[in-house]
């Protein structure tokens, strides 16, 4: 990895798209460190503080570590890509199930073009929804529980919609950064910039275990986080080559013979999507308790068993995962039509006859991966928490499934890209 580093720097195209992608992640950081107009950003530290001793970290701190430490410091970026992940994933499922979508889906890089101005508009909305959330949790006091300071200077109309506005300008900026970085950069913009958000919260945990906990505790987390992320980089590269074949075929005056190639499965065909769903669901009923205080229901009977770190929140969060999994691979996955392809252009699975049974026999194969890939995205969802939790250090690190599994995902898809961009320049300077 390192060679691969230090060739890029040595390449001058693929060192100009480097800085210009260290350039907008410098720029990204500062945004999320720039608070918000109208708060208080010292009762804000205070509030902090006090959270994380008092043990009330739970799901914000949670969203606090994906924030990239912007959320509770109530900044610009306080939202960060969050609405844009959400509404792409929105999108990505209205596609299976709105002929309109699928035929823009299919119409090549001007319907590409057109879901994602779809996708934008959706990002705001839901970017207006979540900011006004945020400024109900503020302008209540329920943002952090037991903390007497008021997190707003004054708490007029005026004062909360200009800071519902500056978040919503912030999550279109982070838009807009994470095109660029695609555009002119390497890599996928929004997810390098959700690795950022991650990636910085990482030395602040670490630093706070050795404080708290001694050095022994420290290098334990320490080689439990290579142990966990070593078997993570080893099932996210495993797939399933299925072999394929084509015959014969004439394109214009050519003909070309039999070639092969085959369909990768990956065993984690879902990706972490599906923890973000379960997340989603399973915090659900402890977010809404902050909003309503006062109703019984919520805050008596169902949030003190949906309560992280409690029986019936693990279990539920592991069904779900499963659950999710399943699910999102069989809207995202279609073995109908990949069979339907094959048969057009004349390809065919040895051993299997094209059309209907082709179809089948993948169906069969993604049902079986799907299974050990559902296992293990619950386990690696779990493991962490379980792990930090019995050795006492989960409130000083709230490094999760989702976050290992985003920063280890982003970080193999951008040495990949680094290496096809090295290999290009390669070839052309061979052909040369």
């Amino acid at each position: 990895m390192l060679t691969t580093f230090i060739q890029a720097f040595r390449t001058p195209d693929v060192r100009r798209k480097l800085l210009f992608t260290i350039a907008i992640i410098v720029i990204f950081r500062l945004g999320q460190n720039l608070p918000a107009p109208g708060v208080d950003v010292r009762a804000a530290k205070v509030c902090v503080a006090g959270m994380g001793r008092s043990g009330q970290a739970g799901v914000l701190d949670t969203v606090n570590v994906l924030s990239g430490g912007a959320l509770l410091k109530l900044s610009v970026f306080a939202l960060g890509i969050f609405p844009y992940i959400t509404a792409s994933i929105i999108l990505q499922l209205l596609t299976v199930v709105i002929p309109r979508l699928q035929a823009l889906k299919k119409d090549g890089q001007s319907g590409t073009a057109k879901i994602t101005q779809y996708t934008r508009y959706l990002t705001v909305g839901l970017a207006v929804l979540q900011g006004a959330s945020v400024a109900a949790v503020v302008s209540t006091g329920t943002l952090f529980r037991g903390c007497s300071s008021s997190l707003l200077r004054d708490h007029r109309i005026l004062t909360i919609a200009t800071m519902v506005i500056c978040m919503v300008a912030g999550t279109a900026v982070i838009m807009w950064l994470g095109e660029l970085i695609t555009e002119r950069g390497i890599g996928n913009g929004m997810s390098l910039l959700m690795f950022t958000q991650i990636a910085a919260m990482l030395p602040t945990q670490f630093w706070n275990i050795a404080k708290s906990k001694g050095g022994f505790t420290f290098v334990v987390v320490v080689l439990l986080s290579v142990a966990v992320v070593a078997g993570v980089v080893f099932v996210e590269q495993a797939q399933r080559r299925i072999p394929v074949q084509y015959a014969k075929r004439m394109v214009g005056r050519r003909t070309y013979g039999v070639t092969g190639t085959y369909i990768p499965l990956k065993v984690n065909q879902a990706g972490v999507i599906p923890i973000i769903f379960a997340s989603s669901l399973i915090y659900l009923p402890s977010t809404t308790a902050r909003l309503w205080p006062g109703n019984k229901f919520l805050n008596r009977t169902l949030a003190p068993y949906l309560s992280p770190g409690s029986a019936w929140n693990t279990g539920a969060f592991f069904l779900l995962i499963v659950f999710f999994t399943y699910f999102y691979v069989a809207i995202t996955f279609n073995p109908v039509e990949i069979a339907d392809n094959m048969k057009r252009y004349g390809g065919f699975i040895p051993g299997i006859r094209p059309g209907r049974p082709t179809a089948g026999y993948l169906d069969h194969v993604l049902t079986r991966i799907t299974a050990p890939g559902a296992l293990y995205l619950a386990l690696i969802a779990l493991i962490p928490t379980i792990e930090f939790t019995a050795m006492g250090t989960a409130q000083e690190f709230a490094f999760g499934g989702t976050s290992l599994l985003i920063v280890v995902g982003v970080g193999l898809d951008t040495v990949k890209q680094i290496e096809s961009q090295l290999q290009q320049r390669n070839y052309e300077g061979f052909l040369r």
